[in-house]
């Protein structure tokens, strides 16, 4: 689908959804619980549906009980024999249940589409068959063979946190005690955290140790009984700074009390030279930006929206270690080169991240970019025509149901205009 975007908008009220990361591991610790769980969920997407309907593949049933409420059982009931598990395009659905399903049943099949087939994911399978799970290929789909077993794992912090999620959610159901090592420092660490922090709200004792994580087997999960998910900082993220560029933009539903690691987007726009300011909701109005330095190792997701408010800054902005952008749902370094490349932003790409010189002219034709079956390329795309002044015309602008189905409809509270073409 082709939607045209006009250089309109940039002022509004916004209503961010649910938190796509918070919801994805209340929904697995819900589902390991021994006792229903009611979750309050603030807008789908196809990654929260995957995961709910992998979940339900292993015996949990979810059910919509209300308006944003969903019920989740235990996957303690009898389900399939032999699980068959399809994860769509979701990276955390497939890495965090990988391990959970080798936990509680003994053979099951697992699959996906798009890239993800194609993402890093040797090092977690090549940790599980040491504990006595066999894979049936070397990449999806497979079958997977055998329970999974304690012990002590050893894994790269630098390749995916999502792997020692996984983990950590299945290792406390296991009946030996385990560790995972990490062999180098951790990255995006506060995804790691947020996901002991679901733990802990679910009653699972994990400890902290100077070279990883030590986990008790034999715990269960207990529900809360029920639970709302947090905002989405990272969904959050295009709005703000949309606000920074134009503004002022208001978003209602976040908590500032977050392990998101895309909360640090306010500090980065006001690093750039925005108005932040924290009441109830989050205001942000646009300043004088100027380019700044961007180390965004913590922050990977929010590479692409904040190439599009450099190339809205005076002077020059380098983002730098964003090499795992190139293995996510496109490789977002190139996408973001092509795409404000041709919105007139003057910008080099490098191998671990991008070096733009702010201050594109605005074209009187529209300009044609791929969305590169890329939800947060589509998102950042939209608002570079709002903060450049630009038409521009993206292919494949549906990828936005991956996270956020409602985004254009939210482009609309701001002043923003489309047409599906």
């Amino acid at each position: 689908m082709k939607r045209r975007i006009y250089p309109a908008g940039g002022q509004g009220e916004v209503e961010i959804p649910s938190s796509k990361s918070d919801v994805h591991r209340i929904l697995i610790a819900a589902a390991l619980s021994e006792n229903p769980t009611e979750v309050v969920i603030r807008g789908m997407s196809k990654d929260i549906e995957a995961t709910m309907n992998c979940l339900r593949a292993l015996g949990s049933e979810i059910k919509n009980t209300g308006e944003h409420v969903w019920k989740v059982g235990p996957v303690w009931h009898a389900g399939p024999e032999q699980p068959q598990l399809f994860c769509g395009e979701s990276g955390s659905t497939l890495r965090f249940l990988l391990p959970v399903a080798a936990a509680v049943t003994e053979e099951f099949s697992i699959t996906g589409e798009g890239r993800l087939p194609d993402r890093p994911i040797t090092e977690l399978t090549g940790q599980m068959e040491r504990k006595g799970c066999t894979f049936s290929a070397g990449k999806l789909p497979f079958r997977v063979n055998g329970r999974l077993a304690g012990g002590v794992y050893e894994l790269p912090g630098n390749i995916s946190s999502q792997y020692i999620t996984g983990l950590l959610f299945a290792l406390p159901l296991l009946d030996e005690d385990s560790q995972i090592i990490l062999s180098t420092a951790l990255e995006s660490g506060a995804y790691v955290d947020m996901t002991i922090t679901t733990l802990k709200q679910f009653g699972i004792y994990i400890e902290e140790t100077g070279s990883g994580y030590l986990i008790p087997g034999r715990q269960k999960y207990c529900s809360p009984g029920r639970i709302e998910a947090e905002g989405d900082w990272s969904s959050a993220a295009f709005y703000l700074a949309l606000g920074a560029m134009k503004g002022p933009v208001i978003c209602k539903g976040l908590r500032t009390d977050t392990r998101q690691a895309d909360y640090a987007v306010l500090e980065l726009l006001q690093r750039f030279g925005a108005e932040v300011t924290i009441n109830r909701d989050i205001t942000v109005n646009g300043g004088k930006l100027k380019g700044i330095e961007i180390d965004a190792a913590e922050i990977p997701d929010l590479v692409p929206i904040l190439s599009v408010a450099a190339g809205a800054a005076e002077g020059l902005t380098r983002i730098y270690h964003a090499e795992r952008l190139r293995i996510k749902e496109s490789d977002r370094l190139a996408a973001m080169f092509d795409g404000l490349s041709r919105a007139g932003v003057l910008i080099r790409e490098q191998p671990d991240g991008l070096i733009i010189s702010g201050g594109p002219t605005a074209t009187a034709e529209p300009v044609q970019v791929s969305g590169y079956n890329d939800h947060r390329i589509v998102m950042a795309m939209t608002v570079a025509a709002a903060a450049f002044g630009t038409e521009i015309i993206i292919e494949g602008a549906e990828a936005v149901e991956k996270s956020y189905p409602a985004f254009f409809s939210a482009w609309e509270q701001t002043g923003g205009r489309t047409d599906v073409i």
